[in-house]
């Protein structure tokens, strides 16, 4: 179908009175896809206009969102160029209106147009949705921003206040056992728990320095000035200086104190154990079984039954956690069938459930700390819940090896930087990275796990 017109014009700047003949065809407008004149011109980001029929049948049979022609993505949903349109419905009227009335009669096209133009309805809705989720995101962030500046202060202040803190704790846990003072004795003898502050004064109105706290035997202890009747409590004393006397020093038997003595290994585990929970307890396993592994086995899966002597079996639990060499966990037996069966569901699905568990065993000696870590504990399987969920319904369960493999690396790489830097790195460096690690990023994990809401929400709508 040929048509051609006479298209006439006038340059009344250049050349007044000068007009330009020239006869304009309809192959000038033609469609790539059907070579016929353009109906409802749609053109693309690339420039090259189709028919919009065309077009909606392309992307029906291809399902690719990039030009017919030279096959460049388009961006966004594409649209009649009306201009387009109105010149070559004002130059071929007739033709026109003959492909109208053709399209009409082909039932084929009409549903290609309406799946194509469905397809269009969604792309334009998941796009206005996106912008009112960035224009929530954008209100909330000045106060995102004020509130990062804030905890940043915060946990300046925090390390400047615990580093403070800490030359107590670095007193006893590097100070030999045998320069210590008797008020260095009586501070030792109350972390052993609330009971031991009952023999205080005891101890105090007895001088008993390092030297003659070593030199104590079981029986003594049922004498003047200490007269301790409970058989728990000095068998509780005894464990402890028995450590003590293989040590040489007091034992950590907190969290500041097992990050004095172990600063690097301390920071390796807030970070794997947040990152890579499951990983890291196979490190500890395999690596630091009887010093770390069996106190948090014990704790988290305890063993249903009493026992009359609970009070020296829960003293050994709480006190081993810390790095004191093997006769610091002597007593600590290997776990039970029942207590690998209890640690090996949780493991697999809940291993933050474990660290919450054993942080809330810790509530006394660390009240907010403890909690701090059981609220990111909480967050963080919020948040390993939504990436399952992610990859479960996008059917990427396959790439789960590939990621386990990238966690694996991550820690690996972790783990051997703090090995070779944490020694050269300043103390107050790693104080804030540690502190930052514990107080930080729950406020973090909040933000994560408030945006991932709002995503569901606005993919439900």
């Amino acid at each position: 179908m040929e048509e051609d017109v006479k298209l006439e014009s006038a340059n009344s700047e250049s050349n007044s009175g000068a007009k330009l003949d020239r006869n304009i065809s309809v192959s000038e407008f033609s469609c790539s896809c059907c070579y016929d004149i353009l109906v409802n011109p749609t053109t693309l980001n690339c420039g090259h206009s189709f028919c919009r029929h065309c077009l909606a049948m392309w992307w029906v049979s291809s399902k690719k969102t990039e030009c017919p022609e030279c096959r460049d993505k388009w961006e966004g949903f594409p649209k009649v160029n009306i201009l387009l349109r109105d010149v070559i419905e004002k130059l071929f009227p007739d033709t026109i209106k003959e492909k109208y009335e053709d399209l009409e009669q082909n039932s084929g096209i009409a549903k290609a147009l309406q799946a194509f133009n469905k397809y269009g309805n969604e792309q334009n809705q998941s796009s206005s949705r996106e912008g009112r989720a960035n224009q929530q995101r954008g209100g909330g962030g000045f106060f995102s921003g004020v509130l990062t500046a804030l905890t940043g202060v915060a946990v300046v202040l925090l390390v400047y206040h615990w580093s403070s803190r800490e030359s107590e704790h670095d007193l006893l846990v590097h100070k030999p056992v045998s320069k210590w003072t008797p008020e260095e004795v009586v501070l030792w003898l109350e972390q052993l728990g609330p009971w031991a502050s009952h023999y205080k004064d005891r101890f105090l109105s007895g001088r008993v320095n390092g030297r003659l706290l070593l030199t104590l035997a079981e029986d003594e202890f049922l004498k003047e000035p200490y007269s301790i009747e409970s058989n728990s409590h000095r068998k509780a004393i005894i464990m402890e200086l028995e450590r003590v006397r293989t040590l040489g020093v007091k034992p950590p038997q907190n969290l500041w104190e097992y990050k004095a003595v172990n600063p690097g290994k301390s920071l390796f585990l807030l970070y794997a154990l947040k990152s890579s929970p499951r990983l890291s307890m196979l490190y500890m396993y395999l690596f630091d079984y009887t010093e770390t592994f069996l106190p948090f086995i014990h704790t988290t899966c305890p063993l249903q039954k009493e026992d009359e002597e609970d009070i020296i079996t829960k003293f050994i639990v709480s006190v081993a956690f810390a790095l004191r060499g093997s006769s610091g966990v002597r007593d600590l037996q290997d776990p039970t069938w029942t207590q690998w069966r209890e640690f090996l569901v949780k493991y697999v699905f809940l291993p933050y459930q474990l660290l919450a568990e054993f942080a809330w065993d810790w509530l006394e000696v660390h009240y907010w700390t403890s909690r701090f870590i059981i609220v990111n504990a909480m967050l963080l399987s919020v948040l390993e819940l939504f990436s399952f969920w992610r990859l479960w319904s996008t059917s990427q369960l396959r790439s789960i090896p590939r990621l386990m493999w990238g966690h694996f690396w991550k820690m690996s790489t972790q783990g051997l930087f703090v090995a070779i830097f944490w020694p050269v790195i300043p103390q107050f460096v790693c104080n804030c990275l540690f502190y930052w690690a514990l107080y930080f990023n729950p406020i973090i994990n909040i933000d994560l796990v408030v945006k991932k809401i709002r995503r569901l929400e606005t993919h439900a709508m």
